[in-house]
């Protein structure tokens, strides 16, 4: 059987996100999840939340319970985490966070879903207003100059996928009414039910990061 490692920012196991993935790749293919929160408490992981100047990531634990912590805090997790993986034999590695990181310095396969959605988007962005949601308000800033990267208007709205469908719908429904072309769900905790919510209400094109970045996935085993 064949094997991939999936590396989650917060707790695995993923039960919210694996179930989906495996749609995309196929039971055939063997799924080893890894988290950089593993084996700590709340308490533990409530020490690693973002400072004023920081980059912030919402993730959440293995019983769902949502935490935001710094990216600075993460990265050196994570690559520790692919060094546990590589050490196990897996040599191709779904990062399951939209977050921009430095270089892993790793001779594997890393699937970073930030990138792949920056470059899909930007194939299809030009000459549009593009619509992105994200889990916190205090990612608007970094995500608007990223996005405007690709596209010459971006208007970006938070909904956390870890605090009830009514946070999706609320930013669904401002993006509706601001004349979007596109919207993309920036995070991998969005799901396709979240995706048909905002298809529904905004009625434009909706690119979600998980399944498309499952796809990418899917042409490397």
């Amino acid at each position: 059987m064949k094997k991939i490692g999936l590396l989650t920012i917060g707790q695995a196991p993923r039960v919210d996100l694996v179930p989906e993935i495996k749609k995309v790749l196929g039971e055939d293919v063997e799924i080893i999840e890894r988290g950089a929160l593993d084996g700590l408490t709340l308490k533990e992981v409530k020490s690693l939340y973002p400072g004023e100047n920081d980059e912030v990531l919402v993730t959440r634990m293995a019983d769902g319970t949502e935490v935001k912590v710094a990216e600075r805090e993460i990265f050196p997790r994570l690559k520790e985490k692919i060094k546990n993986l590589e050490a196990e034999g897996i040599n191709t590695i779904f990062l399951a966070c939209t977050g921009e990181f430095p270089s892993f310095d790793s001779a594997s396969l890393i699937v970073r879903p930030q990138k792949v959605l920056h470059h899909v988007v930007s194939s299809l962005a030009e000459g549009l207003t593009l619509g992105i949601i994200i889990p916190d308000e205090r990612q608007v800033v970094s995500a608007k100059e990223r996005w405007s990267t690709v596209a010459s208007k971006v208007i970006v709205e938070p909904g956390s996928p870890y605090a009830g469908m009514e946070n999706i719908e609320k930013a669904a429904k401002l993006l509706a009414t601001s004349g979007v072309d596109l919207v993309v769900m920036d995070c991998m905790g969005y799901t396709l039910k979240m995706k048909d919510t905002v298809l529904n209400l905004v009625k434009k094109p909706v690119i979600l990061a998980r399944s498309i970045s499952a796809k990418v996935v899917s042409e490397l085993i």
